[in-house]
């Protein structure tokens, strides 16, 4: 937070104007640190596409834990109830509860991608199902079960496959079709009902939080370190 008092938040601009830092402000912490610039400023549906790299980060945590499964290696099933933890507060209460009540039926409205969104809708409801399943299969007890483990596998599985299909239509298709329809006062009335959503359900310090503790998950089973994926 700037030390000389002035505080910006993700959504600043959307919610007031250009807001510009006081020159000399130091920032402590780093809590909001690289969103808090002049000119930093991003629509509602950039923020959603962000979150969608959360998502991915994720995925990549549960590509992992699937194949260290189905190849009997060792596997860590905090870090998996921990992701899908993150799973359902962050995508599934929070970003999808965001698409469900404001993007969807506004792209409905126009007339647009009625066919698209009824898959969508499907999907939040089959992919909270398989968040269930992980929730329950990862935990000790149930992998001393050969059955249970490959129950777990599956279910990682099937939700990485329906959800990289699923984020890339909606950053390429949806939210761009959501974006033009919105009128410069709804973008700003937009953003600040999507900053209120965010406070409520992830607290005062929101993605950031939520980034910190998916790059926690990743040191946590090794997968952290992107130059590990650079070919030779």
């Amino acid at each position: 937070m700037p030390t000389c008092g002035v505080r910006t938040t993700r959504r600043e601009t959307l919610l007031g104007g250009t807001v510009l830092l006081v020159a000399g402000c130091s920032l402590v912490g780093g809590a909001r640190g690289p969103k808090e610039r002049p000119g930093d400023e991003v629509s509602p549906t950039e923020d959603l596409m962000r979150e969608h790299g959360v998502l991915e980060r994720v995925l990549l945590i549960y590509d992992e834990q699937e194949r260290r499964l189905r190849a009997g290696d060792e596997f860590e099933p905090d870090a998996v109830a921990s992701a899908a933890r993150i799973v359902r507060r962050f995508i599934e209460d929070y970003h999808e509860r965001l698409e469900e009540e404001h993007v969807f039926p506004r792209v409905e409205k126009i007339g647009k991608l009625g066919e698209l969104v009824a898959v969508l809708r499907l999907q939040h409801q089959r992919g909270r199902r398989l968040t269930d399943d992980v929730a329950r299969l990862a935990t000790r007890k149930a992998l001393a079960s050969a059955g249970d483990r490959a129950t777990l596998a599956t279910s990682l599985h099937a939700y990485a496959q329906m959800f990289r299909p699923h984020a890339a239509r909606e950053d390429t298709v949806l939210f761009p079709a959501y974006h033009g329809a919105l009128t410069a006062q709804e973008l700003t009335a937009l953003g600040a009902a999507f900053e209120e959503r965010e406070r409520q359900v992830l607290g005062p310090r929101g993605f950031e939080a939520v980034v910190d503790e998916v790059a926690r998950l990743e040191r946590e089973v090794r997968i952290y370190d992107l130059a590990r994926v650079t070919p030779p």
